[in-house]
């Protein structure tokens, strides 16, 4: 462990160094520029013209909220913030290309533009010292690798729970190749490949999207076993057909997903952190280290306290959060898609924006997450049914 954790560290290094470091941004400057140009394209906004103002204000989310590094910067302190301003972009995109009216895309604009204004009054980044450096990389780290931690930890404690002690490599190789290629992509990112912003975005987007896929498949594969395994007869012997090659993979796929969605991001951050430190390495090794121990600690509890619940109980926690990730998942990815414009945006009046759920006020991110809970009421109807027939069978 410890040799991985400093073969890691020099590759989280290298990779920050890599890159061309950014500047701190002003957010009052990037606000006020944004205020500008929006008014402007607002002013000459013709219905009949919609699409030409949505590629104005897309322009603007590209150009000089991500290209003028705050939404990086936004992200690295409030990851839900960062989405709500995507999501508040979007709108306007969305109505624009619609043809909307001019008072509805006003609207819009307005609710952007008073959130960016309240951001630039108290959210603006300073340049820190040694302990304000070493606090943020701290964060960063334990920020983006709780909800890792929260995936790979089910999937572990599940195969021991089913005594498959013998099947954890296929997790662990998970976690390591997403680690791998979480510094790997943001090193091509940056060092490359030069993808532009849009591509970025999209590239996300469908990382979140096949993640929440393969979360999906497994929550409900977990809901399958979740009755089987408050019998042990019923499950004696079946390990390995429960285990199949095609489940052994999704277990994999999922702790892979769930690691590299969050670890490219993290490298990113750590890269923009780095062009605060003005040289001092330190810090950020040091925070990156003590994050690393803390979320190790996190896993160990987390595996200790899942040992003591009900393994009904147990497989139904795990099922239902694995569940919950997949359903924020879809909705955060379609958003990215739609912040790189590789799909449409149909703002939705009345629905409100609830980023740790992943819902955001558009037809296409409702729908995707609809989609996933349709199969819901069938799959508690099986249940309650495979309940009934264990329940006669074992005469409980």
């Amino acid at each position: 462990m410890a040799r991985l954790l400093a073969i890691l560290l020099s590759l989280l290094v290298a990779t920050v160094h890599a890159a061309e470091q950014p500047a701190v941004p002003d957010f009052t400057t990037v606000v006020s520029e944004l205020s500008r140009q929006g008014e402007a394209l607002l002013a000459d906004y013709e219905p009949t013209r919609g699409l030409d103002a949505a590629d104005g204000f897309s322009g603007l989310y590209f150009d000089l909220f991500e290209g003028s590094g705050m939404e990086l910067a936004v992200g690295m302190e409030d990851p839900a913030l960062k989405s709500e301003l995507e999501a508040l972009f979007s709108r306007v995109i969305g109505l624009a290309s619609r043809e909307r009216s001019q008072v509805e895309v006003a609207q819009a604009w307005q609710a952007l533009r008073d959130r960016l204004e309240q951001v630039a009054a108290t959210q603006q980044p300073a340049d820190t010292g040694f302990w304000g450096l070493l606090v943020q990389a701290l964060l960063i780290l334990l920020r983006e690798g709780f909800e890792a931690i929260l995936v790979v930890t089910a999937l572990i404690a599940y195969l021991r729970r089913q005594g498959a002690e013998r099947q954890l490599g296929v997790v662990y190789q998970g976690v390591g190749w997403a680690l791998l290629a979480s510094l790997l992509t943001a090193w091509a990112l940056n060092s490359l490949f030069q993808l532009s912003s849009a591509n970025q975005e999209g590239l996300e987007g469908v990382t979140m999207l096949v993640a929440a896929g393969v979360l999906f498949y497994v929550s409900y594969w977990l809901i399958s076993k979740c009755e089987a395994a408050r019998w042990q007869a019923f499950i004696e012997g079946r390990i390995d057909r429960a285990l199949s090659r095609g489940s052994l993979f999704a277990l994999g796929a999922a702790a892979f997903l769930a690691v590299y969605r969050e670890g490219a991001e993290t490298v990113l951050f750590y890269q923009a952190l780095n062009g605060q430190a003005n040289g001092q390495w330190q810090p950020l090794a040091l925070g990156f280290v003590l994050a690393t121990a803390i979320l190790l600690l996190i896993y160990k509890l987390m595996q200790a306290a899942s040992f003591r619940l009900p393994i009904g109980l147990f497989f139904s926690v795990t099922a239902l959060l694995l569940y919950y990730l997949a359903i924020s998942f879809a909705g955060g990815g379609v958003l990215e898609l739609q912040e790189a414009g590789w799909i449409g945006i149909t703002p939705l009046q009345n629905v409100p924006s609830i980023t740790w759920l992943g819902l955001y006020p558009s037809l296409e991110s409702v729908s995707a997450q609809v989609l996933l809970l349709l199969p819901l009421p069938l799959a508690l109807l099986w249940w309650w049914r495979s309940r009934r027939q264990l329940q006669m069978e074992y005469g409980e």
